[in-house]
């Protein structure tokens, strides 16, 4: 099998399919949640980018259930693509073969780097709208001085957020091959195509 372009035997794909989704449900519901908590930080992080950036999707509802579409929206297809390719690479067949607690442990890793990733965001956030904040000043202006702290703590939420999705993908990854390793030196397993 390549990491590159791993084949899935053909009793694997509808396992494989369901990790995904079950992976882009609960990405979308971590992003409604994590933007509930950015909008509380910097409404005008919102305001002056998200509402626009997602204006398509704008349906007249209440702003904070709107903030929590935006969330699910921006959120959604990164647990779609981190989750098919942990299935992809052993996932499906470890919650074939030993069950779906690989699938949570699995998921549990990527939503605790994440979550770590979007802490540490957030200090290095708090320490840069504690300094002078020359790099802010087109923001600034449009922002005003009063709101600006929060919305530099929030910018950095949002990026440590990617960045944590990323890593705990690599964490997650590394924990599947791990564990598919294992397994394969505990029992051969013979799947039929």
């Amino acid at each position: 099998m390549s990491i590159w372009y791993p084949q899935l035997p053909k009793n694997e794909w509808r396992t494989a399919i369901s990790i995904a989704l079950l992976g882009a449900l609960l990405a979308g519901i971590y992003g409604a949640v994590h933007d509930q908590i950015s909008f509380s930080i910097s409404r005008e992080y919102f305001t002056k980018i998200k509402f626009r950036q997602f204006a398509f999707a704008d349906f007249g509802l209440p702003e904070r259930l709107f903030v929590a579409e935006i969330g699910f929206l921006a959120s959604w297809w990164v647990g779609l693509i981190a989750a098919w390719v942990l299935a992809r690479i052993g996932l499906a067949e470890l919650a074939m073969v030993s069950g779906w607690h690989y699938v949570a442990k699995a998921f549990a890793i990527v939503t605790v780097v994440g979550a770590t990733s979007s802490c540490v965001a957030v200090l290095l956030g708090m320490n840069d709208a504690a300094g002078d904040m020359d790099g802010w000043k087109g923001w600034r202006s449009k922002i005003g001085d009063q709101n600006i702290n929060g919305f530099v703590i929030v910018y950095y939420l949002h990026w440590g957020s990617y960045l944590g999705a990323a890593l705990g993908a690599v964490a997650a990854i590394a924990f599947v091959r791990r564990c598919r390793a294992r397994l394969h030196k505990v029992q051969p397993i013979e799947i039929q195509n």
